[in-house]
Parts: structure tokens; sequence; C-alpha cells
């Protein structure tokens, strides 16, 4: 199970901001073509607002294919879908086989794992600011040696400096 989460989260791409999923990928793990997959999708379009689906522009498919190195979609003749987490609950209901229940709870177990992730890593700076305010306190009555460990604390916490990112940046 670890190994298939692991693999859903290499296919998960963040694109203007969200964390989204390609209609390949996915057509993939349900086991269906992807125009079969596109075509339901069209078929029930009110289901999937711009912030459950949205296709990509040909600006960040090129971005995207320049930043991969190759084309993973096969030299598609129509830029990709990409869906949200809350595009692929959606999807769940429109595609009802064993396969697709299966893929969707694994799927949706993946989205769940990263937000907890991001959860428990803003815990800790949390918990390192809070331990910080307590040796502030035990500095200044009793002992000057432990401005070291604040020191210390300070640099775990500190925002990372901002890196030149690689690859494009959506409008």
């Amino acid at each position: 199970m670890a190994d298939k989460l692991t693999s859903i989260q290499n296919m998960i791409h963040e694109i203007r901001g969200q964390k989204v999923m390609f209609d390949s990928d996915l057509a993939a793990l349900y086991q269906v073509e992807t125009k079969y997959l596109n075509r339901t999708i069209k078929r029930n379009l009110q289901r999937f607002p711009t912030d459950f689906m949205f296709q990509l522009t040909e600006k960040e498919f090129s971005d995207l294919r320049c930043q991969i190195g190759t084309s993973s979609w096969g030299g598609s003749r129509y830029l990709p879908y990409v869906f949200t987490e809350q595009g692929i609950a959606m999807l769940s209901g429109l595609l009802n086989s064993e396969i697709a229940i299966k893929v969707n709870i694994q799927i949706m177990r993946t989205f769940v794992q990263l937000r907890h992730y991001a959860f428990t890593k803003s815990d800790t700076n949390e918990q390192i600011t809070e331990l910080r305010k307590l040796l502030l306190l035990y500095i200044e009555k009793n002992d000057k040696r432990a401005n070291d460990i604040i020191i210390a604390l300070n640099n775990l916490i500190a925002q990372p400096k901002p890196t030149k990112r690689i690859g494009f940046k959506a409008d």
C-alpha cells in the first residue's frame, strides 16, 4: 500500500497554487482511456466548477513539458485537464467501477497524508516557538549559556530563504 501511495504522490503536481492530478494519470489509475474519462466529464460539466477541474493553457502545458523534459502524455492533441482533490472525489460518482472506487480511496488517502504532513510541520514550528519562550524565561533567571540554544531554535523556525523556483510560474 505504501508503494501505491508513493506512486500517487508522484502524480500530484502543483499548478496555479493547487495540488492537482492530470486526466491521463487518473485514467491510467482507473484503467480507462483518457478520452473515455474526458468524455464522461464533458457530459457532466456542471459537476466540475473551476475549483474542481480546469484545463491547462498552452503556455502552462509547454512550460510543464519543458520542466519534465519529455511529454508523459504521449503527444496529446488536446490540452490536458487537471483535477483538484474535490474534482477527483466528484469523479468517484461518475466512474462507478470497483477499480475506480479502490483507486479513489487511495488517492484520497494520499491527499490526506499530504495535508497531515503540512499541518504537522506548522505544529512543530509552534512547539519550537513555545520552547523558545520557556528558555527565554530560564535564561533571565538562571543560565546565560542557554542563549546558544535560543539561537539554534530560531534557526530551526526561521523561514527558509526564498530560492529560485525551477519550472514555470502560473499567472
